[in-house]
């Protein structure tokens, strides 16, 4: 999206093959930017911040909310009216949280009740506002940041938990002025990001690092499985994102290697060696808790690290994580149904979930409720689990990682 509102031609080389990123070239394509596709690379020629032509139809974006809201933001600048819709799923998720700014930014936006389709009414020239997250999200803090590009004067977004920072990186590397730190006189978890207009972003090229949202299910079922190794290369290490390889770390069964940084964000190997035994984190007294800020940290992973806390001795509690019932799923109640059904004892909170002591998995029927997170982390739990398990609704990991059984199995056929 950026290189699209960008001057220029800009190659994204290492693009993801996912349904969601699709989703995001498609809507741009009606929106009159040209695109081309070579292999992994994709060619976006950019036709400036207020270039977009007004779409004859509603863009689909598919099951991407990270699509719908960042797009929203674009479109609020822009001098015409579209509409933005999605799979049931997708129609379901709250979209007030991103209403409410762009409205006090000037722009003119119809839901139903709250939820998609909704229909934009942008303005060239947006009022620039200072906002404070209601919601720990990154997608809401880059809808008005993508937004304030068009608007006079500074727009400021204060979030009282940090959350990932690729959309301010990424700006800054295409030429936008913007500013990020910690509040005076606000909690220590609280940080603001700032972008200061009307923007003028000029193309640039990019080797997008390896997703390590994606990586993660790889990692965790290096790590459960004994005797094995496996190494990632080239996996992006924002510091935002890597909360979960933390929790590997503490049990020495990961090292990172040739850490590097390109376009703003680092990236690098990382090296993951197999458990000596379990259970696992035998040393904790009590629970496992992830919890208040460190949710937004997790938030991708924590059905996986809930198929991992499985196996800690002491169990794994985690709490404040309410934001998981309005994803691609209910996740919280998805993970729990598939740990109930793998023999795991597993009590359901509503903002969360408590496991007490390490479980050994037998192998059942999960339903992945068509979630690609749900599917993804189910298959690893099959891969320690006593007999034979089978993930409902499979396909939905094309969302976001198409290859991934194929490579699962690829890896796996690899061992000495």
């Amino acid at each position: 999206m950026i290189a699209a509102i960008a001057a220029g031609t800009s190659h994204l080389r290492n693009y993801s093959t996912s349904a969601d990123c699709a989703a995001t070239l498609s809507c741009l394509e009606k929106l009159g930017v040209r695109i081309e596709r070579d292999d992994d690379e994709v060619i976006i020629h950019g036709v400036g911040l207020h270039g977009f032509n007004a779409p004859d139809s509603d863009l689909d974006c598919g099951n991407s909310g990270t699509t719908m809201r960042l797009l929203s933001g674009v479109l609020a600048s822009q001098n015409f009216v579209s509409t933005l819709t999605g799979d049931e799923s997708l129609r379901s998720r709250p979209m007030q949280r991103i209403i409410e700014p762009l409205k006090m930014m000037g722009a003119q936006i119809r839901s139903l009740n709250g939820r998609a389709p909704l229909r934009v009414k942008g303005r060239a020239s947006l009022q620039a506002i200072d906002y404070e997250l209601l919601t720990a999200s990154a997608q809401v803090k880059s809808c008005i940041l993508l937004a304030g590009l068009a608007a006079e004067g500074k727009t400021t977004v204060v979030e009282n938990e940090i959350t990932r920072d690729h959309t301010e990186r990424m700006l800054q590397w295409f030429g936008a002025d913007v500013e990020a730190g910690k509040p005076e006189r606000e909690p220590e978890t609280a940080r603001f990001a700032a972008v200061t207009g009307p923007a003028q972003l000029a193309a640039r090229d990019i080797s997008v690092p390896g997703d390590i949202s994606s990586a993660a299910y790889f990692i965790a079922a290096a790590a459960l499985l004994k005797d094995s190794f496996l190494e990632i290369e080239e996996i992006g290490l924002n510091p935002t994102r890597t909360a979960f390889l933390e929790v590997f770390a503490a049990m020495n069964f990961i090292e990172l290697h040739n850490v590097r940084e390109h376009a703003n964000e680092p990236s690098g190997s990382i090296q993951i060696s197999g458990i000596a035994d379990y259970p696992l984190m035998r040393e904790l007294d009590s629970p496992m808790v992830i919890d208040g800020s460190d949710i937004a940290q997790f938030i991708d992973e924590l059905p996986l690290l809930a198929v991992v806390g499985s196996q800690f001795a002491q169990g794994l509690e985690i709490r404040n994580a309410k934001e998981l019932r309005v994803k691609e799923s209910d996740r919280i109640a998805a993970t729990v149904a598939g740990l109930r059904a793998m023999g795991c004892d597993v009590e359901e909170f509503d903002d969360g979930l408590a496991m007490k002591g390490s479980t050994k998995l037998r192998g059942a029927q999960i339903d992945s409720r068509g979630d690609h997170r749900i599917a993804m982390s189910f298959a690893i739990a099959g891969l320690i689990a006593e007999g034979e398990t089978e993930i409902v609704g499979s396909e939905c990991v094309a969302v976001s990682f198409p290859e991934f059984f194929d490579l699962l199995e690829s890896v796996s056929e690899a061992r000495p």
